[in-house]
């Protein structure tokens, strides 16, 4: 059923005071001002009855109207119910005056479904209609956007519960979807444009000379050395609080989206991030967190306070307040610039503290790519240590070292562009720099969160539930790098752009690889495979978490292995949505063996 809505009755009743009432049918009923939640025996939609309207409307975010693009009248869009083991159908009309698309994200089905313009099908012209028809193989939590242009940071995303077809090994009482999003009320093609013009124009926390003269941030030496190497360490997020709204549910900070619980129940909450460009941290002061699920997949519960939740994963945990009182849920912007924020209480009307933005995060040289210049390590020259970020070797031996390495005299400007350590990377000004030295950060909690008192998830502790299905040794390793220049907004992976001419990334089919992917940039970058899902390579074994996207922190390596189990052309690609757009994405071509031969 489509649900319609009269727009000149919704803004005569904001005006007239009656806000909550005109919202109410603005938001889908799991995204309310005030949801009860959703019972677990919410009965799962037939395949064949769901229709999705893609059209403009407007939307309300405290207070503000601006432009958006939903689906079926709301935003987010409506949740999408399933079961695993039926054939879904969902008929797509675009009502849009340009072409539109839906991905379906994380899961799996025929490529010629899986809603890439360009890659797996053409795309969904204005005023007509797509009709997408698939079996469901999984359950889980999952979300559907856009893959058209910009249209994902208008609004055009929505979340998925898949139902398993057994019983559900993750027990609870109630469960709440929060689907965690950004919007501007700039247009994305003027974001996109001002950072094009100028990166840093959303950055309203760069180090200033109040800030150096009060004895915050860097001192005087080390901004120099930074400005020698033209890096800004304030440079956490591309689009920040400067111009973002961070929405729960479609709600601002001061709309204050509130879910239900009676104390004592046990409360799943399936959280999403939608958004376009921002990672957020998640925390719920008070409230510890079980997680249960990782973008849809049981993992062995992990008990956490805090964690980093990239653009296009999901994390699915479990609270059981016990008190009556209300909880704030706080979804706070890595960069620290602004937060999304809801509460959780056992009556509409109660609110909790909502606790300050912490101090922003500043780069260091680990983030840099010099991560193997830990404490005491022999590579640290005297410039870095004097920049606070490791402890050298005796003086003779650490300027013997720092020779030895090549890079000589003033060699830090030398060897962040040193392509000999990354030969297949494009020699191009697009390739600001390459990361010396490197190292794996999955067992990190991300920017910002280091030094927390409390618990932070890391990628170390997720275990999966059951044992993977392929455990098999990879039979080859590929090392793709992750680059950019953060000065002109160029993005790429290995120095090529997705609008330059290159052949797609090959796999047999069946067969088993190892990606390692090493970020050479100073930014984040949440990566997505489409079609497949890829087991982290954190020492887990049989039991290494499955994920669809993996967050690669800057300076750092990611590697995982995967099975190209899926025949088709599938996107590879930066989930920050104007990093994919500036050219960081590429085709994956999973072929039989023999295929072109």
């Amino acid at each position: 059923m489509i649900m319609q809505i009269d727009r000149r009755r919704f803004v005569s009743g904001a005006l007239g005071g009656g806000v909550a009432a005109a919202l109410a049918p603005w938001f889908p009923a799991w995204a309310q001002s005030v949801s009860p939640g959703i019972a677990s025996t919410l009965p799962t939609v037939s395949g064949n009855d769901i229709t999705l309207r893609i059209a403009r409307q407007t939307m309300r975010i405290d207070g503000k109207v601006s432009r958006a693009i939903g689906i079926n009248g709301t935003v987010p869009a409506p949740l999408v119910r399933l079961k695993e083991g039926q054939t879904a159908r969902l008929t797509v009309v675009n009502d849009l005056e340009e072409d539109s698309s839906i991905h379906w994200h994380g899961l799996i089905l025929p490529f010629h479904m899986d809603g890439v313009p360009g890659v797996s099908f053409p795309g969904i012209r204005p005023k007509s209609t797509f009709v997408y028809e698939f079996p469901v193989v999984q359950s889980g939590t999952y979300w559907y956007h856009s893959h058209s242009g910009l249209q994902e940071q208008l609004g055009h995303y929505g979340p998925i519960v898949i139902d398993p077809a057994g019983a559900d090994p993750i027990g609870y009482d109630r469960e709440h979807v929060i689907v965690l999003s950004d919007h501007s009320r700039l247009s994305p093609e003027e974001i996109f444009r001002k950072l094009k013009v100028n990166p840093g124009h959303f950055n309203m926390q760069r180090q200033t000379l109040a800030g150096l003269l009060a004895g915050r941030d860097q001192p005087l030496k080390d901004r120099i050395e930074w400005g020698k190497m033209r890096m800004d360490p304030a440079d956490i997020a591309d689009v920040s609080g400067s111009t973002y709204s961070f929405l729960v549910n479609g709600h601002g900070p001061r709309d204050n989206w509130t879910g239900l619980f009676r104390p004592g129940e046990r409360v799943r909450l399936r959280i999403i991030n939608a958004s376009a460009m921002s990672i957020f941290n998640v925390r719920i002061p008070g409230l510890r967190m079980t997680v249960v699920q990782a973008d849809g997949l049981n993992i062995v519960p992990v008990e956490t306070d805090e964690f980093q939740i990239a653009v296009a994963e999901t994390y699915d945990v479990i609270v059981t307040p016990v008190e009556d009182r209300a909880y704030t849920l706080v979804a706070e912007a890595n960069d620290r610039s602004g937060m999304g924020r809801a509460t959780l209480a056992p009556r509409a009307g109660m609110v909790a503290e909502v606790p300050p933005l912490r101090e922003r995060p500043l780069a260091t040289m680990k983030d840099m790519g010099m991560g193997a210049m830990a404490a005491g390590d022999a590579s640290c020259t005297a410039e870095h240590a004097a920049m606070g970020h490791c402890t050298p070797p005796p003086a003779d031996d650490a300027a013997a070292d720092h020779a030895a390495m090549g890079h000589g005299a003033g060699g830090m400007d030398h060897s962040m562009r040193d392509f000999s350590v990354a030969p297949q990377v494009r020699r191009d000004p697009s390739v600001q720099s390459i990361s010396p030295m490197p190292v794996d950060r999955m067992g990190e909690p991300g920017q910002g969160l280091e030094d927390v008192p409390h618990k932070v998830l890391t990628y170390h502790d997720l275990v999966a539930l059951e044992p993977n299905p392929d455990v098999r040794a990879a039979s080859r390793s590929l090392d793709i790098h992750l680059t950019g220049n953060m000065e002109r907004f160029m993005w790429s992976f290995d120095g090529v752009k997705m609008s330059d001419h290159h052949e797609p990334i090959p796999f047999t089919l069946g067969e088993r690889v190892r990606i390692n992917l090493i970020n050479d940039s100073m930014m984040s970058h949440p990566i997505h495979l489409h079609g497949h899902f890829f087991e982290l390579v954190t020492g887990k074994g049989d039991r290494s978490p499955r994920k669809h996207t993996v967050l690669v922190q800057p300076g750092g390596t990611a590697s995982f292995d995967f099975t190209a189990d899926a025949l088709g052309d599938w996107a590879f690609h930066c989930h920050l949505l104007y990093h994919m757009h500036a050219g960081m994405m590429r085709v994956v071509s999973v072929r039989p063996k023999g295929d072109g031969e």
